[in-house]
């Protein structure tokens, strides 16, 4: 369990959506944590560039960490698609840079490394709707779920050389303050930005009828803290799905975010948001992370769509 040292957390990503999530918590709940909190882009108090090489080096012999946790990626589907070369330098070889420094400057920290449930891409179609465990192969049919599946092997294969590894594959998760990049924070801002009077009531859609294993950021990242602060074996077969087990049709969801409107929106599918081949069931079995960290959803999904909705109506009604 926690020891009574002060855990030294390097986070990468800290700026993003879940690395907010996740430093907030530390700072909230874990005051025996000392969070260092490295983001990308202007503004960022600990700016870092995972493909400089040098930058990556000083930074983690600065902190020497006792525990690193890897979020910074290219982490939306549609932007890797659309620049698969960034996608696989950042998710990959900046990966590489990363846990290199960590084996020769704190080799005794643990290397949380965040990967994807899409790295299991065509193994959720064999497996026809039935929670996929940990121990199922990695057959990815996207940019992104390729570049997460290959740093996850490579993480894994470093853990036999001696990284500390902790390798987490979550599915979706949402949350108030998350991108319009993303399924349920697009449909609550086009909901919300129709209550503002700013658009017509029509929201154009792709398929509805997929089902998708949904979480609330917040529950994630309770993992996460746990992974870097709890008193783990990090060992080479150390991977957490952090799944809720529970698929939801897309439709389902935006119907909940236009019962919240109290409009009367009209849903039309739109032909160029059709995908070819796409994946009708994504589900997990998280019992591991149940047994092993007594991890386990905690936000009502219901709770998870409030909030999301509340933020983009809070959000719209300021403009």
């Amino acid at each position: 369990m926690v020891g009574s040292l002060t855990h030294r957390i390097l986070i990468t990503g800290a700026s993003g959506f879940v690395g907010s999530a996740l430093s907030q918590l530390l700072e909230r709940d874990h005051r025996e944590c000392e969070v260092f909190a490295f983001g990308h882009g202007k503004g960022q108090v600990n700016p870092i560039d995972l493909m400089d090489r040098d930058a990556v080096e000083a930074a983690v012999s600065k902190v020497r960490p006792t525990a690193l946790v890897h979020l910074a990626a290219v982490a939306a589907p549609l932007d890797a698609r659309h620049a698969p070369r960034h996608a696989w330098d950042v998710n990959l070889t900046g990966t590489m840079n990363l846990a290199e420094s960590v084996m020769r400057h704190a080799p005794e920290a643990k290397f949380v490394y965040v990967g994807s449930s899409e790295a299991y891409g065509a193994t959720f179609q064999s497996a026809a709707g039935r929670p996929v465990t940990e121990s199922e192969p990695l057959r990815p049919t996207t940019v992104y779920g390729a570049t997460k599946a290959t740093a996850d092997l490579m993480i894994g294969q470093m853990a036999y050389d001696g990284l500390r590894a902790v390798r987490c594959r979550p599915f979706n998760h949402t949350g108030p303050g998350q991108s319009d990049a993303y399924v349920v924070s697009a449909f609550a801002r086009q909901v919300a930005e129709i209550m503002a009077g700013k658009n017509e009531p029509v929201i154009h859609v792709g398929n509805l009828d997929v089902e998708r294993d949904f979480l609330d950021v917040r529950d994630v990242v309770r993992a996460y803290a746990r992974f870097a602060t709890l008193d783990l074996d990090a060992e080479p077969d150390c991977v957490y799905n952090i799944a809720s087990g529970q698929p939801r049709k897309i439709r389902h969801i935006l119907d909940m975010l236009i019962a919240r409107s109290g409009i009367d929106i009209e849903v039309r599918t739109a032909p160029d948001r059709l995908r070819l081949n796409e994946t009708p069931v994504v589900c997990g079995d998280a019992s591991k992370a149940r047994d092993r960290l007594n991890w386990r959803p905690l936000v009502p999904f219901e709770q998870t769509i409030a909030d999301v909705f509340g933020y983009w109506h809070q959000k719209c009604s300021a403009r």
